[in-house]
């Protein structure tokens, strides 16, 4: 968490910095063309990355359904021992214990393993998805002359905002 929240700063920094250059430059030289784009917006309502979160959620729908079975049946098996508990022997009372313990662990262990395979599939998803945007914005910021696109900023306005024209063109 902390080194997601270093990389944010140290990449809205270096937005800062590249943007206080293009504005010194400007006054050396021709007009700078900035442009921006919300990746945040382009996450939530661009095609691929949409198209993304529904194959993932039908890739992962059936999992996730036997884990929300496998904790009913421990929640069950755990509130029909604490009702059980009082009349039984100390010996049947010992191994339902262990028997809870156990569905337990194979329940956190099940769990576990399936939030790293969907953060995985979710990182290979993303990656292409990612790599398709680049592309289009650097067709974007070529054909429309742009000397810089930033996709991080404190404030922008909506004069140089493209991630409308990003957001179609990853549509078609």
């Amino acid at each position: 968490m902390k080194s997601t929240i270093t990389s944010s700063v140290i990449k809205k920094s270096a937005a800062v910095i590249v943007a206080g250059f293009c504005l010194v430059s400007t006054a050396q030289s021709q007009e700078t063309r900035i442009g921006f784009i919300s990746t945040e917006r382009v996450f939530r309502e661009a095609a691929p990355y949409k198209a993304a979160q529904v194959k993932l959620e039908q890739e992962f729908a059936k999992r996730q359904k036997e884990l929300q079975d496998m904790a009913n049946r421990l929640k069950t098996a755990a509130d029909k021992f604490d009702k059980d508990a009082p009349v039984l022997s100390e010996s049947d009372r010992a191994r339902r214990q262990r028997e809870l313990s156990e569905m337990d662990r194979d329940f956190q262990r099940a769990q576990r393993e399936f939030k790293e395979d969907l953060n995985q599939r979710r990182n290979e998803e993303t990656a292409s998805a990612i790599d398709k945007t680049n592309r289009v914005i650097k067709q974007i910021a070529e054909a429309e002359k742009y000397d810089i696109v930033l996709q991080e900023a404190a404030y922008v306005s909506n004069r140089i905002d493209i991630t409308d024209k990003v957001i179609k063109a990853l549509g078609k």
